[in-house]
């Protein structure tokens, strides 16, 4: 039953794994900016923001049930956390020519609370 509701967060998850494994020079680089303030930080921005954006969307009927959303809030921002984080250490460790980097990370935290706010923002009248 959980699967049903969760399939479009897995499927996009699955999705951020292939797209994060890739071969660094299969993805192009833009020399203007500082590493910390480079494109690819929207890009991780973008992608984890959407994938916490489909968690709460896909689990909103808990949200709006549940007496003690901060909890549930934490869950899922903590979940896409760990994911940004498990997928850092993946390009450090196991992915070839890749390398994981604190930015990327800082861009994925970025990212699991603006999905969160986005969610919140689209919903905010059912949620009162």
């Amino acid at each position: 039953m959980m699967i049903r509701k969760l399939w479009p967060s897995l499927v996009w998850a699955f999705i951020i794994l292939i797209l994060t494994g890739f071969p660094g020079e299969y993805i192009p680089e833009i020399q203007t900016f500082r590493e910390w303030l480079r494109y690819d930080k929207l890009v991780h921005i973008l992608i984890f923001g959407t994938l916490s954006f489909l968690l709460f969307f896909n689990l909103r009927m808990q949200y709006f049930a549940s007496h003690k959303r901060y909890r549930f809030v934490i869950a899922i921002v903590g979940i896409t956390l760990a994911y940004g984080l498990l997928t850092e250490v993946l390009q450090d460790t196991v992915f070839v020519r890749r390398d994981g980097n604190a930015f990327d990370f800082l861009a994925d935290s970025v990212g699991a609370f603006a999905g969160w706010i986005s969610f919140h923002l689209y919903f905010r009248k059912k949620i009162r």
